[in-house]
């Protein structure tokens, strides 16, 4: 009770920012939309008997109009490629930060050679080109949109870990948690209890930023034709639009329907991953004590300041001439 206590809490105080706000309805939006994109979408994409006319324009019955190639409706797919995207950046997300918050807290806390072992893979992970291995891992395990969440879980983790490490390395010398090991806590209790919830707030903010970038990720392989070639996602849509020729028969709407989705999710998770970074980090609220300082600082207040500078150099110019003005007159008559 007590968690679900605090979990209502953290969204009644995200609820009550503005921007976290505006995320928290625009994910719920997308994530309502995937849910019951059956309902919403009048045709199914993936039915082939419910094609119609190729290359159809904008109409009410037909709101986005038709693919050129295969008679697709295009709100149709606008509205099933939101739920492939969200599967896919939702679950890396989440997948990411487990992983990455574990071998972090791991690697800072037990140290030895469980942390050089951890550090060398990331080391040997971070200078590897992501591209090519990506590409190399998909031709040869597949392309199915659950082998690609596992790549992309596999190759995530390593920034998350190494700077969870360093927060580690500080969070172990506090008070709490040697009070903790001195009464007797074995080591994965103090790492489990007292250890990762003082890094959540950098768990949490990662969830939702790398939900983000993956989603960005997944639009750009499949427009490059290394996505799940059965799943219909907005970066397939996309790759559909520029072979099926949208440019060149002026088909703007089969662009800019999957683009407009990527910039809608990608910004609402941004926006939640930024306010919940606030909420779990004080220190980075907009209303610290600088934040206060310059929001006040207005055109009265600035002229106030000058005023005082030019005061300040009128009494120092006048104990200079005080100080030095006998032996100053006497140089200039020489």
């Amino acid at each position: 009770m007590k968690r679900i206590r605090n979990i209502g809490v953290f969204f009644g105080r995200l609820w009550s920012h503005k921007q976290g706000k505006v995320g928290l309805v625009m994910v719920s939006f997308l994530i309502l939309v995937s849910i019951f994109a059956p309902v919403i979408a009048p045709f199914n994409p993936y039915d082939v008997s419910e094609r119609t006319m190729k290359g159809l324009s904008p109409s009410t019955k037909h709101l986005l109009g038709t693919t050129i190639n295969t008679g697709q409706d295009i709100f149709s797919m606008l509205v099933y490629g939101t739920r492939v995207s969200l599967i896919v950046g939702v679950t890396s997300g989440v997948c990411i930060a487990m992983v990455g918050s574990v071998l972090g807290v791991a690697a800072g806390y037990i140290g030895g050679f469980v942390d050089t072992l951890i550090m060398r893979i990331v080391d040997i992970m971070l200078v590897i080109p992501t591209l090519p291995l990506v590409i190399v891992l998909t031709n040869a395990l597949g392309r199915d949109f659950w082998i690609i969440i596992l790549i992309f879980v596999a190759l995530g983790w390593t920034g998350l870990a190494r700077t969870i490490r360093s927060l580690v390395l500080v969070l172990k010398n506090s008070n709490y948690v040697k009070a903790a090991e001195l009464a007797g806590a074995s080591r994965w209790h103090v790492m489990i209890r007292h250890i990762l919830p003082g890094t959540s707030h950098l768990v949490i903010m990662s969830t939702a930023l790398s939900s983000a970038g993956i989603m960005v990720a997944e639009a750009g392989l499949s427009f490059l034709g290394l996505g799940d070639p059965t799943a219909i996602s907005w970066g397939k849509m996309l790759a559909d639009a520029q072979s099926g020729g949208a440019l060149l028969f002026g088909a703007w709407w089969w662009i800019l329907a999957p683009g407009l989705g990527i910039f809608l999710a990608v910004f609402s998770f941004m926006r939640l991953g930024i306010v919940m970074e606030e909420i779990a980090n004080p220190r980075m609220k907009q209303t610290s004590g600088v934040y206060k300082i310059f929001k006040s600082l207005d055109s009265s207040y600035v002229e106030d300041v000058f005023n005082s500078m030019d005061d300040y150099q009128q009494i120092g110019l006048t104990e200079r001439v005080e100080r030095g003005g006998t032996a100053h007159g006497t140089n200039l008559e020489a």
